[in-house]
């Protein structure tokens, strides 16, 4: 019988304003993708959680995923909101199909290549 996957988190900044000015009235694009996401259906090792500012109010809403100590854990950026919610689910969804957090590069998103905020080691480090 094979190991159940590790558990992976999909954290959303819900107080992301994707360049709003701050005295919008209403909820924040980052808590409606929040909302978005929270809607989809996700494989049963993952689970998405609200958090608040992960301090990269200039790149749009983030979000991070991580999952176990074998896997890399990823800071994405430059999400507009909800309308992104389909493209987020895709690339997590792949992550969450991984052993070690590596999607191959082709096929990531192009969205996903190119607004890497960081990239951090497992707490296991391969050698």
């Amino acid at each position: 019988m094979a190991d159940a996957p590790a558990a992976v988190e999909l954290l959303v900044c819900t107080t992301c304003r994707a360049g709003q000015p701050t005295d919008i009235e209403g909820p924040r694009p980052g808590a409606l993708l929040e909302d978005a996401l929270q809607a989809k259906d996700w494989p049963a090792h993952v689970t998405v959680k609200p958090v608040e500012c992960l301090s990269n109010c200039d790149s749009g809403c983030s979000i991070v995923v991580r999952g176990g100590s074998q896997r890399w854990t990823y800071v994405y950026g430059n999400f507009t909101g909800a309308d992104d919610v389909d493209l987020v689910h895709d690339g997590i969804v792949k992550y969450a199909d991984t052993d070690n957090g590596l999607v191959p590069w082709r096929e990531r998103s192009t969205h996903f290549r190119k607004n890497c905020i960081a990239r951090i080691p497992p707490l296991t480090i391969p050698e």
